[in-house]
């Protein structure tokens, strides 16, 4: 069992403010994620057993109330139970139903408090609303042998705890993972501590930028650290099953194509970076800690680029609403492109002009990038169309001054969560490009003539 975890004495502390959101009702999954919640900071205390697959969990979490109400909501799966909710350190009645946890108290806008939960089971996957073939759930997935991993997009990072499980809500992470020795658990950000007693290991993590939900990772397993560092001194974790050691060498080029990012977009925007081996068909950009399936394309130079690119394309900057999943996976998408083009020796007018062969029968079949089917969620047309848009937007305002714009906006406001209309207004006023193109190229069934 976690240790008994005592609330934080000050929600109020300023060094929270940089998770200060402005929380959504999604408009592609609006049952999932409560906008009269903004969480700042997560505690998350957790011991796997996997004899008997039993998540025993405690979660400190200090948070904002967007209103004046009655009760505050988060998302919980429904295989786990909760014991005990306090708030503010008093216990406070609750209920649980389906994967909704309802905590019973007056709540007044703009305070912020101290939820604390309690809560135990056998956490199952969630269904996700894709047509994908590399993953068909999201959220805790046990192996065969009671290893687990997490991958959790758009949604199920509630499987395995108590959480506003909607993207525009980011806070900090603290997550500590005991388990069986020799065992370890991983999770986002920085090692800072690991402990070994009575058979058991704990480590303990920290993540010292605010994230998103659905960009929290965390694995269990038999694990081998290795590490390799970036020409800019970013040092490099990787963390592949001790049985399978030499995958390593496999990720070791995410040095270089770190430096390839770094040319294009600036210096790393995180203190921390490392690779995670899951059995898993996919691959996930999880925050600092990018989580990879044990498979030949998940684990290729093209991915490992395409991953590290959304550490500034969908993490350091992050849609507010899932309707705009394009702008993390279009840029990333134009990245690898342009990535790909250097590493085969062709022209990028050639991965594009590939690109540009199979994207309209994505966007006939899933929609268009910005108004998807919900229910074919992170198939091609969020990832191909907007790559092309912004080729031919390169193209319109010349080299210099894309490169500056895909610079420029990352930093423009760092950490921090963006709608459509900022940033297209913002596109709109950088390139002097009119608003129109973009809308054909986002909301269109069809395809735009290519230049």
């Amino acid at each position: 069992m976690p240790a008994e975890t005592e609330p934080a004495t000050d929600p109020d502390d300023p060094e929270l403010d940089p998770a200060l959101s402005d929380p959504v009702e999604d408009s592609v999954y609006p049952d999932v994620g409560d906008p009269s919640v903004d969480a700042l900071h997560y505690d998350l205390d957790l011991a796997w057993t996997p004899d008997t697959r039993t998540l025993e969990g405690v979660a400190t979490i200090e948070l904002r109330s967007t209103g004046d109400g009655d009760h505050l909501q988060l998302d919980l799966g429904e295989p786990l139970t909760p014991s005990e909710v306090t708030l503010d350190g008093e216990d406070v009645p609750f209920e649980h139903t389906g994967k909704d946890l309802v905590v019973s108290a007056p709540v007044k806008k703009d305070e912020r408090y101290v939820l604390q939960v309690h809560y135990s089971g056998t956490p199952q996957p969630t269904p996700a609303p894709t047509t994908r073939n590399d993953f068909s759930t999201s959220g805790w997935t046990i192996t065969p042998e009671g290893e687990t991993w997490t991958m959790q997009e758009p949604y199920g990072a509630f499987t395995w705890y108590p959480v506003n499980d909607q993207p525009s809500d980011k806070a900090f992470y603290d997550i500590s993972v005991t388990v069986p020795s020799p065992w370890v658990g991983i999770a986002n950000g920085e090692l800072v501590d690991q402990t070994e007693a009575d058979g058991l290991t704990t480590t303990s993590w920290h993540l010292s930028s605010p994230a998103s939900s659905y960009l929290v990772t965390v694995a269990t397993g038999a694990y081998t650290q290795t590490t390799n560092t970036s020409a800019s001194g970013v040092e490099i974790d990787y963390w592949v099953p001790s049985d399978r050691p030499e995958l390593a060498a496999g990720l070791t080029y995410a040095a270089q194509g770190l430096d390839w990012l770094e040319a294009k977009l600036g210096p790393y925007p995180f203190d921390s970076l490392g690779f995670l081996l899951v059995d898993s068909q996919s691959g996930m950009e999880t925050q600092t800690m990018i989580t990879l399936g044990l498979t030949d394309y998940a684990t290729s130079e093209a991915v490992l680029v395409h991953e590290m690119a959304h550490q500034w394309y969908g993490d350091e900057v992050t849609p507010d609403d899932w309707r705009d999943v394009w702008m993390n996976e279009g840029m990333a998408m134009y990245l690898q492109g342009c990535w790909q083009a250097e590493a085969d020796g062709r022209s990028v007018d050639a991965v594009m002009d590939e690109y540009a062969t199979f994207e309209p029968a994505m966007r006939a079949e899933s929609g268009p990038p910005a108004a998807y089917d919900p229910k074919t969620f992170g198939e091609g047309n969020i990832y191909y169309g907007p790559a092309l848009m912004w080729h031919e937007l390169r193209k319109r305002i010349g080299d210099e001054a894309f490169w500056k714009l895909v610079k420029d906006w990352p930093a423009s406001d760092p950490e921090s969560n963006s709608n459509r209309d900022e940033y297209l207004d913002w596109l709109v006023d950088q390139t002097h490009v009119d608003r129109t193109f973009f809308d054909d190229w986002l909301l269109s069934p069809t395809t735009p003539a290519r230049s």
